[in-house]
């Protein structure tokens, strides 16, 4: 495993965010577009969780996203921010949440 200076991990900004709305992208199985609220600013997210999460499943809910990640486009649609999961394997994905509810916005350290 490689190890990181703490400035390089400074880098990262992660941030809780809420999503306010979330649709499959059309013509895919897994892809899923997400609006994300992070208090002063929004940001659309593609997940790769469609096989194991429907959108009615994030919309409401907050969780941790990476903010200040280059923009790609996948399957014509930007990518802005990427939500965080913790994995076991494919078909065991679990989005990272906060413990306590905190306001869209806030860092995680």
């Amino acid at each position: 495993m490689s190890q990181v200076d703490i400035s390089e991990f400074r880098r990262l900004d992660l941030r809780v965010g809420l999503v306010e709305h979330a649709e499959r992208v059309p013509g895919t199985d897994k892809l899923i577009k997400l609006l994300v609220n992070f208090g002063q600013f929004k940001k659309k997210s593609i997940t790769a969780l469609g096989h194991l999460y429907g959108p009615e499943h994030f919309i409401g809910k907050k969780f941790v996203f990476l903010v200040n990640l280059k923009p790609r486009v996948v399957k014509g649609e930007a990518s802005e921010c990427m939500i965080l999961a913790a994995t076991e394997s494919e078909e065991v994905i679990a989005p990272i949440v906060p413990e306590k509810d905190v306001k869209a916005g806030s860092q995680v350290l």
